[in-house]
C-alpha cells in the first residue's frame, strides 16, 4: 500500500536539506524525525524503506544493496536517496525498477539469489514515467502488479543472458482474419441475449459473497487481493466457505492457486465462447492493474466464436460493491490501455496495463461504444509487435 501523505512528508523533509552533502548526517536526521528502525544500511518505516548513498551526481555507480536484502523490503516503496553536493535525489529501487544485477551475480538463479545492484542499474524511467518523487505513487502501483519472482526471472535473464523462455504466437493468415473478426464478434455478443445471461450470472455470484469481497479489498497485497476476489466469485461452495470464514475471523487463508490462463471464468453458448478476466478495483486506492498477455489473447481470439471480456468489481471504503461487464475493445478502456514490454520475455509481445481511472469510469459512466477503427488499429499493433 502506498501512503501518499507519509511519503510526501518524507520527500519534503529531505528536499529541505539539499546541499547538506553528508549522507550520515542526513540519515541520522531522517531516522530521528521519522522514528525509523535501522538494519545495517537500510532505514525502515511502516510504509517505506530508504537507503542513503553518497555521490557526486544523480548518475552514480556505487553498490546500493544486495538483491537478497532487497527481497525483504520489496513489498514497500524502496527509496534510494542520492546525497550530492548540491541536491538530494530520490528514486524508487524496487525490483521492478532494476535493469539487472551487477555485483558478484554470475551464479544468480531462481533458487540462488545472489549479487547486488549498483546505482547505474536503477532505471531513470519506466514506460515513459520518470523515476522521480512526483511519480512515485504511479510507479509503485506498477510495481505492485509484478511479484518478486516475476522480476527475479527478468533480472536473471538480463544478468546472465540465459536463453529466452515463453511462447510467441505466430498466427496463420486464416487465424489473423479470425482475430480481426473478433471485434465484430464482440459487438454481436453485447447485442445478444448471451450478454444478459453472463452478466446476470456474474452479478448473482458477486451478490452471494459481497460482504467477503468488501473484507478482501482491505488486503494490502494487491496480487493476493485479486486472487481472493476471483476465487470468491468463481470457486465452488466449499472453498468459498473457507475463504469467507478466514476473512471474517482473521484466520490463515486457505491455499489458493490461480492457473496462468487468459480468463478467470468461462461461458459458452451455441454462438459464443467467452473468457472473462475478473479485475478488482479498490476505489479508495490508486492502481493501474495489469491486463492480459498479448500472445495469449491473440491465440484465444484466433478461434471461432471467441470473445474476451473484463468483469470489473469496484469496492469503496464502506465495502459497497459496483460491477461492470465490458470488453477490451470498449472505447473507454482501449483509450487507456498501455502495452508494456518490461515484464515480457524475449519471445513475448508483452502484456497490457489499464489506467485505474478508466476502470472507475466504466463502473459509473459506462459507454458501451466500440470504435471499430481504433480496435482494428490496436489489434494490428499487437500482431506487428
Amino acid at each position: 500500500m502506498y501512503n501518499k501523505n507519509v511519503i510526501n512528508t518524507l520527500i519534503t523533509y529531505i528536499n529541505k536539506y539539499d546541499g547538506i552533502n553528508d549522507k550520515n548526517a542526513l540519515s541520522k536526521k531522517v531516522k530521528s524525525v521519522f522514528h525509523l528502525s535501522q538494519n545495517r544500511s537500510v532505514f525502515c518505516g511502516e510504509y517505506y524503506t530508504i537507503r542513503f548513498c553518497k555521490a557526486t551526481s544523480k548518475n552514480f555507480s556505487n553498490t546500493v544493496l544486495s538483491l537478497s536484502t532487497l527481497k525483504k523490503y520489496d513489498q514497500l516503496p524502496f527509496i534510494v536517496c542520492i546525497v550530492t553536493p548540491k541536491k538530494n535525489y530520490l528514486m524508487l529501487a524496487n525490483t521492478t525498477f532494476l535493469r539487472k544485477i551487477s555485483h558478484s551475480s554470475q551464479e544468480l538463479r531462481i533458487d540462488n539469489i545472489k549479487g547486488s545492484f549498483n546505482g547505474s542499474d536503477i532505471m531513470n524511467s519506466l514506460n515513459g514515467i520518470l523515476n522521480e518523487p512526483n511519480n512515485f505513487e504511479s510507479l509503485f502501483t506498477l510495481h505492485q502488479q509484478s511479484p518478486f519472482n516475476t522480476n527475479l526471472l527478468r533480472l536473471i535473464k538480463a544478468t546472465n543472458d540465459i536463453h529466452p523462455i515463453g511462447h510467441r504466437f505466430l498466427p496463420s493468415d486464416k487465424q489473423k482474419a479470425c482475430i480481426m473478426q473478433s471485434i465484430q464478434r464482440t459487438i454481436d455478443f453485447f447485442n445478444s441475449n448471451d450478454y444478459e445471461i453472463l452478466n446476470q450470472d456474474l452479478t448473482q455470484r458477486v451478490n452471494k459473497v459481497k460482504n467477503a469481497i468488501g473484507n478482501a479489498t482491505f488486503i494490502d497485497n494487491v496480487n493476493l487481493r485479486g486472487r481472493i476476489v476471483e476465487y470468491l466469485v468463481t470457486a465452488d461452495d466449499h472453498l468459498q466457505t473457507e475463504l469467507i470464514d478466514a476473512l471474517q475471523h482473521n484466520h490463515a487463508l486457505p491455499r489458493i492457486f490461480t492457473a496462468d490462463s487468459l480468463g478467470d471464468y468461462e461461458y459458452q453458448s451455441n454462438n459464443f465462447i467467452t473468457a472473462t478476466d475478473i479485475k478488482t478495483k479498490a476505489l479508495f486506492l490508486s492502481s493501474n492493474p495489469k491486463g492480459y498477455n498479448i500472445d495469449k489473447l491473440l491465440s484465444f481470439l484466433a478461434n471461432k466464436k471467441t470473445v474476451y471480456l473484463i468483469y470489473i468489481i469496484g469496492v469503496n471504503q464502506s465495502g459497497e460493491v459496483a460491477t461492470r461487464l465490458c470488453s477490451i475493445f470498449n472505447r473507454q478502456l482501449l483509450e487507456k490501455t498501455r502495452i508494456i514490454k518490461h515484464w515480457a520475455g524475449r519471445n513475448s509481445r508483452g502484456v497490457t496495463q489499464y489506467d485505474g481511472t478508466a476502470l472507475e469510469d466504466l463502473l459509473f459512466n459506462f459507454d458501451k461504444t466500440i470504435d471499430i477503427d481504433a480496435a482494428t488499429a490496436f489489434i494490428e499493433q499487437c500482431l506487428n509487435l
